[in-house]
């Protein structure tokens, strides 16, 4: 049998991984930076327990409600 070409086991493509190893670090440094910059999907810290602001949402959901119905109820 003939010799076996394994790929990937050149000194050259060794380097190759050294340089993708720095892109992803640098990527995910790039990443973590964006993450801490933008507050998107964070919730406000309010200051509220979990019940008292279920309590809150609750009674702005009735207020919504309540306003909707009178508007429906009123004549045109």
């Amino acid at each position: 049998m003939g010799p076996y070409v394994v790929q990937g086991a050149t000194s050259q493509s060794s380097a190759g991984v050294v340089a993708g190893g720095n892109q992803r670090e640098l990527a995910r440094q790039k990443n973590m930076k964006k993450q801490t910059d933008s507050g998107k999907g964070k919730r406000r810290d309010d200051g509220l327990s979990a019940a008292a602001r279920k309590q809150r949402d609750s009674e702005i959901m009735q207020q919504k409600q309540k306003k909707a119905t009178e508007k429906k109820e009123q004549p045109k």
